[in-house]
């Protein structure tokens, strides 16, 4: 799979697994877009489905901006029949190799970080509690986070500069 080389080209989807402090498991689905690393969604809940898993492609394909393909792992929620079904039909999903993330790289860096900047941090007491955190997490991150790969830029800033480039008259 060859780098994205503009905004939207590509978003790669994962889960995060944690738990509320009296042990409710919650998952959380990221999704990323590999070129300006943005973040552009976290769906949070105590159980994700296949069918809720191809509603974030679905709904991010009307969003500002369209992903051309979206990548992940085969995990179940990400090979279920309405995952494969959508993939089918979209012909825009692709899955890593098994037992290599590093082919994802882009969504395992964004867990990590979420994971060690905002899960490791708080006792969650409810999945509501989690989604105002992790929402706020989301915004940090899109919004203050300057990665030197975005040239100091943060990945709000980024993306348009990326799109304002791209259309700008006389650039090749």
């Amino acid at each position: 799979m060859t780098l994205p080389v503009t905004i939207n080209q590509r978003c790669s989807l994962d889960f995060v697994s944690d738990a509320t402090g009296d042990g409710r498991r919650l998952r959380i689905l990221c999704a990323v877009d590999d070129f300006s690393r943005e973040c552009r969604t976290c769906v949070i809940d105590t159980s994700i489905g296949g069918l809720r898993v191809v509603a974030e492609p679905r709904r991010l394909l009307v969003a500002p901006g369209v992903p051309n393909m979206f990548v992940s792992r085969d995990g179940c929620e990400l090979t279920s029949t309405a995952a494969l079904q959508w993939s089918l039909e979209r012909h825009a999903w692709n899955y890593i190799a098994p037992g290599k993330p590093i082919r994802n790289a882009f969504i395992e860096s964004l867990n990590s970080r979420l994971r060690d900047e905002c899960l490791n941090e708080y006792a969650f007491l409810s999945p509501g509690e989690v989604r105002t955190t992790i929402e706020a997490w989301r915004a940090a991150y899109n919004y203050s986070r300057t990665p030197s790969s975005l040239g100091a830029l943060t990945p709000s800033q980024f993306a348009p500069a990326q799109v304002t480039d791209l259309t700008t008259p006389g650039r090749e």
